[in-house]
């Protein structure tokens, strides 16, 4: 593959990704309007155990595939890249059909126990994606090997707009059925999503499987491995990355779990717990997810460029870049933290107007917490880039186990107080990814010994959100009792981003070389200097 060739597959991979992430986060925004805050109860549940079960196909495996693929293609082995991937196709398929029948069996079991007995049609409605997502991994991780992202991008993209498509379709036709039913319709589109994917990659595989053959015919190395020592290659490097990625996914389950067990010790209904733990899930979450989508194309963008110092062993570069990578994060997520604070009511009741203005207010008093963790959550994202990318990849891991057990500590008494019930989730939320940001940044700075100088790099960007903080708020209160609250939100983030950006300039928070770390940089640098 030519040079021009691996860069606009890289680039369509990525605007992929971006179209993914941004559907992903919309997506929850006309299904809460659809079902509200109970059906999103009985939906979230299952998507939990989903996410977990997916991490084990989705995280490591195909990074695995691909490290192997190309390595054996880079010795003109071809047919030991060949090799890797029936191997880890037929594993997986094992993995695949193993998990949804276990689901199959035992999902009854499995929501009763996490207090959502609701959530039993849901958990059904997964199984076929269940069995084909490992497949489908296992393709990707093969076409990342042979460095043709183009296939992985097309499924990407087919993926989310079946699983979007088709769950609000459902969702629609069945929500006069009842929310359990509706529910189950939404989390039905993973599975239409997921079985579209599957067909799209297996149809570009078999369009490209001659090039396959006569690669293979032309290896040049005679080395053949057994299955099992594959298999044990693939685990060595799948199991590693798993662990972390679970993680995440476990915080989302332990979530769910407390949330229903400790609210029925203080004697909350089944219904209840359901619409309360929506709000969490459904409305607050689903909005501070959406920042995160620019944070993490930052972190991925930066991490090239501190790699390169770090392998050139440039010292004053590997700080000086690593110092712009966490002044970068706090330019998203700071602006992002304090808007979606100081108008967390008003942003809930314009997305979720179907609501009514008592759940706008509950959910808006869960964004306002959440809000102060978004802070913490993408300083952490950019701490772990740096270390990531000097090769300190288990720190992040262990960080976020203790991140993990704080917030089951937290969650297990926040909870179960009567006057902050499912608050108490959010709260720990923010102690969690507190504690998280603050075990990274000691990591960076002892393990990794680059020096971030968080005072110093967090001032200008503090400064130029505080100017931004208080032209939101004066704006939505002179503008609300003129043009109405939803009118007047839009206006107030509108001129909050833009006294923003031009403080970012004028105060020196952001500069025209700070632009080369980001995609399209030299654009932006024109726009700058006009």
């Amino acid at each position: 593959m030519s040079k021009e060739s691996f860069i606009k597959s890289t680039l369509i991979l990525s605007i992929a990704g971006l179209i993914v992430k941004v559907l992903g986060a919309i997506y929850r925004i006309p299904l809460t309007n659809l079902i509200g805050t109970e059906g999103i109860g009985y939906y979230q549940p299952a998507y939990n155990i989903y996410n977990l079960l997916l991490v084990v196909s989705l995280s490591g495996f195909p990074t695995a595939i691909a490290k192997l693929v190309s390595e054996r293609r880079a010795l003109n082995n071809y047919y030991g890249a060949y090799q890797v991937f029936k191997v880890s196709k037929w594993g997986l398929f094992v993995i695949g059909l193993v998990s949804s029948v276990f689901i199959l069996i035992f999902a009854k079991d499995i929501v009763a126990f996490l207090g959502y007995p609701g959530s039993y049609y849901s958990m059904v409605a997964l199984v076929p994606a269940l069995f084909a997502v490992p497949l489908l991994s296992a393709y990707r991780g093969f076409f990342q090997g042979l460095q043709n992202m183009t296939p992985i991008a097309y499924s990407q993209i087919i993926e989310q707009f079946f699983r979007v498509a088709v769950g609000l379709y459902l969702a629609y036709a069945l929500v006069n059925t009842g929310l359990e039913e509706a529910a189950a319709g939404a989390t039905f589109g993973a599975s239409a999503g997921s079985i579209a994917s599957l067909l799209l990659i297996f149809v570009l595989y078999n369009l490209t499987k001659k090039d396959v053959k006569k690669e293979i015919e032309l290896s040049t190395s005679g080395l053949v491995e057994s299955n099992l020592e594959i298999a044990k290659k693939l685990l060595y490097i799948a199991v590693p990355i798993t662990i972390g990625a679970s993680i995440a996914p476990l915080m989302g389950l332990m979530d769910s779990y407390l949330v229903s067990t400790r609210l029925s010790v203080i004697g909350y209904s089944e219904i209840q717990i359901a619409d309360l733990y929506g709000e969490l899930s459904g409305t607050a979450q689903t909005l501070i997810n959406f920042p995160q989508v620019f944070s993490t194309a930052i972190a991925m963008a930066l991490v090239p460029a501190i790699t390169d110092a770090y392998t050139k062993k440039h010292k004053k570069k590997l700080n000086d870049t690593s110092n712009t990578g966490v002044r970068l994060s706090l330019i998203i997520g700071l602006p992002c933290s304090a808007g979606l604070y100081i108008l967390a009511t008003p942003i809930i009741a314009l997305l979720y107007g179907s609501l009514g203005p008592e759940k706008h207010a509950s959910a808006g008093a869960l964004l306002q917490v959440l809000a102060i963790g978004l802070l913490f959550l993408t300083l952490s994202q950019a701490f772990t880039a740096i270390l990531q990318s000097v090769n300190k990849q288990f720190h992040p891991v262990k960080n976020l186990f203790v991140g993990l057990v704080v917030k089951t500590i937290f969650s297990y008494i926040l909870i179960s107080i009567p006057s902050l019930n499912v608050k108490g989730a959010a709260i720990s939320t923010t102690i969690a990814y507190l504690v998280v940001a603050i075990l990274n940044l000691i990591d960076v700075n002892r393990v990794a010994k680059i020096k971030v100088n968080l005072f110093k790099t967090a001032l200008k960007p503090v400064f130029s959100t505080a100017i931004m903080a208080v032209v939101v708020y004066f704006s939505f209160k002179f503008t609300s009792p003129i043009v109405g609250p939803k009118l007047s939100t839009l206006l107030s983030v509108g001129f909050g981003g833009l006294v923003y950006v031009i403080f970012l300039f004028v105060t020196g928070a952001i500069t025209q070389d700070d632009l080369d770390l980001i995609p399209k940089g030299e654009k932006l640098k024109r726009f700058v200097r006009k």
